[in-house]
């Protein structure tokens, strides 16, 4: 009995804006370390005997990152599942479960969200041998963190008995919401509460048994996304009617809660789910005033401070227990006791219609990237990159014309009927409506500015004709 990773990648990490985004969310970037979080949960699986090459769930708008992320690493993923929308983890777990049984006759799933940290690798493979062995006795296993402080912004399990004489692997007695302060205390003095985190090992054909019993009308919608699922490049497009017909529900209050199969195994890692600003500070390395730096920072007489600087330089004189994230076009300061309030500044953002909740000025896409360097009511100047045998869609604009300087590399111009190479220096002007086409068949990347002018620039203006990554034939990028 096999192991298949499962890693979770629908993440939105709001409370770590305005670093993570709704188009580059949290798992996707490098908080801690080199590698993203993303990255290194797949690191993560090394080491692990007898395991399969992990099957991803994404939101379909990350497809590139997680697949460029990967092919990073040199993994190739035994699948790419795609969410058309989020709809928590007990949705994800069941479509997973269900391609699973299309690779392995029975296996064993390992699902893990791609936003964690666990800083001890041997820990985390010990407490994923114990819970094998409970998953293959077809037990629903979950990992409870064991806790270091009185935490009110996790759920808690309490162990029940031992599942063989001296095995760490316990019956769930019951599992508990976010409590107040005080029974938070009373939990961790106890010694008989973990921390929640979401992760589970199970054996796939069991987990399908407890939601045909606990939650059939989450299975049956998954089952049918599946059924109308279609491949899409290196990716398996969910249904999406189908899957937006299961309910927005966690694998916890679906079916962990409900069955009498649920155990747990007691995880000591240094795990932190990094869910705010101050979780990032608690994770890294300080300095001897407490002060966890990055980017270009001077900092004189603060304490205990966050800070982190990406395109500019940041100055922070006198003060303490704060947060500074800056980025190219928006800096949060908040105290640091306060930062899960970042949420309520996210939730004004979305109010506003603001395009900083989003993007960043600088958006990856397949074939490369482009950042935003000025921005007007009727134009915008942007610097292209594309990777060597990057492509972008063959398309026209309805509202705007774009005006295309080579400043490296040269470019492959389709312009309506004409087929050309533009060398560094050179340009050309696309009107609106015209056909076009710009890519990179160089061993170096291609380096445009782009100046866009017309009644409306939104990256929504694109009609594709042709395209290599399968997007949509309305869209943007």
């Amino acid at each position: 009995m096999a192991l298949l990773p499962v890693i979770l990648s629908g993440g939105s990490g709001t409370r770590l804006w305005p670093l993570s985004r709704a188009a580059h969310p949290k798992q996707f970037l490098a908080l801690v370390g080199e590698e993203t979080l993303f990255q290194a949960a797949m690191r993560r699986l090394t080491g692990l005997p007898d395991v399969h090459p992990p099957l991803l769930v994404c939101n379909e708008a990350h497809r590139f990152l997680v697949a460029e992320q990967a092919r990073g690493m040199g993994v190739a993923p035994a699948a790419i599942l795609l969410e058309p929308e989020g709809r928590n983890t007990a949705p994800a777990v069941a479509c997973a479960a269900l391609h699973a049984l299309t690779l392995d006759p029975d296996p064993l799933l390992l699902v893990l969200p791609a936003d964690h940290l666990i800083p001890d690798q041997e820990a985390f493979r010990q407490a994923v041998a114990v819970a094998a062995q409970a998953a293959r006795a077809d037990w629903l296993v979950a990992f409870g963190i064991v806790a270091r402080a009185p935490e009110t912004g996790f759920g808690y399990i309490r162990r029940g008995v031992a599942l063989e004489p001296g095995s760490v692997a316990c019956a769930v007695e019951r599992f508990v919401e976010k409590p107040d302060a005080a029974t938070a205390r009373e939990f961790v003095t106890s010694g008989e509460y973990f921390w929640n985190s979401g992760m589970f090992l199970l054996r796939a054909a069991v987990c399908l048994e407890e939601m045909t019993a606990l939650a059939p009308g989450l299975l049956d919608a998954c089952r049918a996304a599946l059924t109308e699922g279609r491949a899409d490049l290196d990716f398996l497009r969910l249904g999406r009617e189908a899957f937006l017909s299961a309910p927005h529900i966690s694998m916890d209050h679906a079916i962990m809660e409900k069955t009498r199969r649920a155990a747990v195994v007691p995880l000591d890692a240094g795990w932190s789910d990094l869910g705010s600003w101050s979780a990032v500070w608690e994770a890294e390395n300080r300095d001897v005033r407490g002060n966890a730096v990055h980017g270009d920072v001077i900092l004189e007489g603060a304490r205990n401070c966050h800070v982190r600087a990406q395109a500019r330089l940041v100055a922070a004189l006198g003060v303490e227990d704060l947060v500074i994230v800056e980025t190219d076009d928006a800096v949060l300061v908040a105290a640091r006791e306060r930062v899960q309030e970042v949420k309520n500044l996210v939730e004004r953002l979305k109010r506003e219609n603001r395009e900083e909740l989003i993007l960043h000025r600088k958006v990856y896409r397949p074939w490369g990237s482009f950042e935003r360097l000025n921005i007007a009511p009727r134009y915008q100047v942007k610097r292209i990159t594309v990777h060597p045998g990057g492509v972008l869609s063959l398309q026209k604009h309805r509202f705007r014309a774009e005006h295309w300087v080579v400043v490296g590399g040269r470019a492959t111009v389709t312009r309506g009927e004409a087929v050309f190479v533009l060398d560094e220096d050179h340009s050309t002007y696309i009107p609106v409506g015209m056909l076009h086409r710009l890519e990179n068949r160089e061993q170096i990347p291609l380096e445009i500015i782009e100046v866009q002018s017309g009644s409306y620039l939104g990256e929504d203006d694109i009609v594709r004709f042709e395209d290599r990554y399968g997007r949509e034939a309305l869209g943007g990028g």
